[in-house]
């Protein structure tokens, strides 16, 4: 089952791709997870309790292979289709074989700088119906990853993404934001090593934990998620935006090629 669509009357802007990306990186006083292949954050325990799918969460994982992950470590290479039985609740921005010792950096922070919360509380007043309580977070969570290269990479093509968890203390916002998207797969998914296309392709969306809700970015595990940075649900290319406590989808306006 998928969240109930709300449907915006909203406009495209003119952001490059990459341009919808918060700042990131150890000027704003990000840390990073380890190079190797399919690792992990430490153990991440939050400011504020995080509310996804209904239950509310303490800590979180940032996963190299573009997941952040709830209560547990999502190290798995190969993207499957939701809902996954177990309970693993978890966003995906990303879900693919990267592999941080061929190139690039995973970072990730907390935040509760104003002019952050403030460009996040801008950026989200689209995400809810028109009469509804406009968004005006109080806390963040950025995790980026970084010019990241996939598994088995015998090219220089790489990736760059973020998911973004702002809340209020009571309702719960994750903006998925795309730079530019190089692959899809790993040689481990059956992609090509040259191209990093084919196979298995990259996942993106969001898997409750109850193995019932879930809900998948159009495009998911098929070729079209490469162009998750030209596309929207927002009628900004590259950003996408969703509340999570109780999921709603947010269905904008027509995507353009």
């Amino acid at each position: 089952l998928v969240g109930s669509c709300v449907p915006l009357d909203v406009h495209p802007s003119c952001v490059p791709p990459g341009g919808v990306l918060y700042p990131f990186g150890p000027g704003v006083g990000d840390e990073t997870t380890l190079h190797e292949d399919d690792g992990t954050s430490p153990e991440i325990f939050l400011q504020e309790n995080f509310s996804f799918f209904g239950h509310a969460h303490h800590s979180l994982y940032v996963n190299n292979n573009g997941v952040v992950s709830f209560g547990t470590m999502v190290p798995e290479f190969t993207p499957q289709p939701f809902p996954l039985p177990g309970h693993r609740p978890f966003v995906a921005p990303y879900w693919a074989d990267v592999d941080t010792r061929l190139g690039g950096d995973v970072f990730y922070r907390q935040s509760r700088d104003p002019q952050l919360l403030t460009r996040l509380a801008h950026d989200l007043a689209p995400a809810v119906p028109a009469g509804d309580r406009p968004p005006q977070p109080t806390w963040a969570f950025v995790a980026t990853w970084d010019r990241v290269a996939y598994f088995g990479a015998a090219s220089d093509k790489v990736n760059t993404f973020q998911a973004v968890l702002a809340s209020d203390g009571v309702t719960c916002f994750v903006l998925l934001n795309y730079g530019e998207l190089q692959w899809t797969t790993g040689i481990a998914n059956q992609g090509d090593p040259h191209t990093g296309l084919g196979g298995i392709p990259a996942q993106a969306g969001f898997n409750s934990g109850d193995d019932v809700h879930y809900y998948n970015v159009p495009g998911s595990r098929t070729p079209a998620v490469q162009s998750l940075s030209h596309r929207s649900n927002l009628g900004v290319p590259g950003r996408w935006a969703f509340r999570v406590d109780h999921f709603e989808a947010t269905e904008g306006p027509p995507e353009t090629p």
